[in-house]
């Protein structure tokens, strides 16, 4: 449990909207933001031991800025870990964990069903450093453990994945981490904490893309990674040297998203299991990837980790990539955009957008084919989201 915050024994709704805030002798009910790159000091020796880390308090907004601080503080006790940094977006946070916590000669185990930047990611760039990927089958975790040696450091996994919303026991890779002395890392993005906390199923860091369902708006772009002290120390010290920082305003602007993150996160996965089981009786559609489903082959599993299935589901449809675009381009008014946690229902063909720079063969195996519809189900009528989307559906030329 952190200690940066006084409501360790509060429930997560209370946590998203109070937690490691103190007023200022101002008196404010509001979080304030601190737009400022620098900071005064008292004196000359003051300004020493801020710098040497002797004496609290803000040195240079790169690094400390304290609303910043507090968006950190407050997410680091929803997902209940000791501390978190944030950073400038999502695929920031992951980088700045990998550059803190890898060296060259390092390997990493990732599975084949994550974001489509962060496969580029492990596979060109860190690759470039000397640190060695293997990509595997996300629930096939022999796959894992046959790939795991004495050089593996890190395992990454996004549960549910994206699109197709497969599932990781966490608690057996958490387990599979700590024989092989690894740290498992896993996006939380899907779910946030206000339905799923990694940290308390064996994971050792959760980054999230806070741009996603944190804000849920679409408004800003941001990341975190949450975690223990020591690594949170370590990726830190990068942030600090490096610079991807998260912007005071931005941090502002997802801790009012926290405030309504479990009421939204309720909503969205609302909508979401009414969707994909309509989805299903449409004579156009193929296949609906929703955990939520009982046939789904995670819904035990995300029964148990989750309390709710989220909000973003996949489905293919009858035919190839122009079926889905023809679906696509049929919408009236729903959003054609790669964004997802939004207040509005997005939808994107993601072979050709998230999952665009992958080789074919890359696509494949992630099960990225042509057919296939992402949808990130929003907070509007789900009687109107079904409307555009029967509508996107009957533009489906029959074969």
């Amino acid at each position: 449990m952190s200690d940066y915050n006084q409501f360790e024994d509060f429930d997560p709704e209370t946590l998203a909207i109070r937690a490691g805030f103190e007023r200022s002798q101002n008196g404010e009910h509001s979080e304030p933001i601190y737009l400022t790159s620098s900071y005064l000091f008292d004196s000359a020796e003051d300004a020493a031991a801020r710098f040497n880390g002797e004496k609290s308090g803000p040195v240079y907004a790169r690094y400390t800025n304290p609303t910043v601080d507090l968006f950190e503080r407050r997410l680091a006790a929803l997902e209940r870990g000791d501390g978190a940094v944030a950073t400038a977006s999502g695929m920031s946070a992951i980088l700045s964990t990998c550059m803190a916590l890898l060296s060259s000669g390092d390997e990493v185990i990732c599975s084949k069903d994550v974001f489509g930047s962060t496969t580029g990611l492990f596979s060109k760039y860190l690759a470039k450093f000397g640190i060695k990927t293997h990509f595997v089958g996300l629930a096939d975790i022999n796959a894992w453990r046959a790939a795991c040696n004495s050089n593996t450091r890190l395992l990454y996994l996004e549960t549910p994945s994206n699109p197709l919303c497969r599932v990781a026991d966490l608690n057996a890779f958490g387990e599979l981490a700590r024989e092989f002395k690894a740290k498992l890392v896993v996006d939380n993005c899907f779910c946030t904490p206000a339905l799923q906390r990694p940290l308390e199923h064996g994971a050792d860091l959760v980054i999230h893309s806070a741009t996603k369902y944190l804000d849920g708006q679409g408004r800003c772009l941001g990341g975190a990674v949450v975690g223990s002290r020591a690594d949170m120390e370590e990726v830190r010290a990068f942030l600090r040297t490096c610079g991807p920082t998260m912007s005071a305003f931005n941090a502002w602007v997802f801790l009012k998203g926290l405030e309504t993150l479990s009421l939204r996160m309720s909503r969205h996965s609302e909508n979401a299991l009414a969707l994909a089981l309509w989805l299903q009786e449409q004579p156009e559609v193929e296949h609906v990837n929703y955990a939520g489903l009982p046939e789904h082959p995670g819904y035990e599993l995300a029964s148990k980790q989750q309390s709710a299935f989220g909000g973003v589901l996949s489905f293919t449809v009858k035919g190839g990539r122009e079926a889905a675009w023809a679906c696509i381009n049929g919408i009236k008014w729903l959003s054609i955009t790669a964004n997802l946690g939004d207040a509005k229902t997005t939808i994107v063909h993601p072979a050709t957008t998230t999952h665009g720079r992958l080789s074919d063969q890359e696509r494949g195996e992630a099960g990225i084919t042509d057919n296939l519809i992402r949808v990130s189900v929003g907070l509007e009528s789900i009687n109107d989201i079904q409307t555009d989307l029967r509508r996107g559906l009957s533009c489906i030329l029959a074969e």
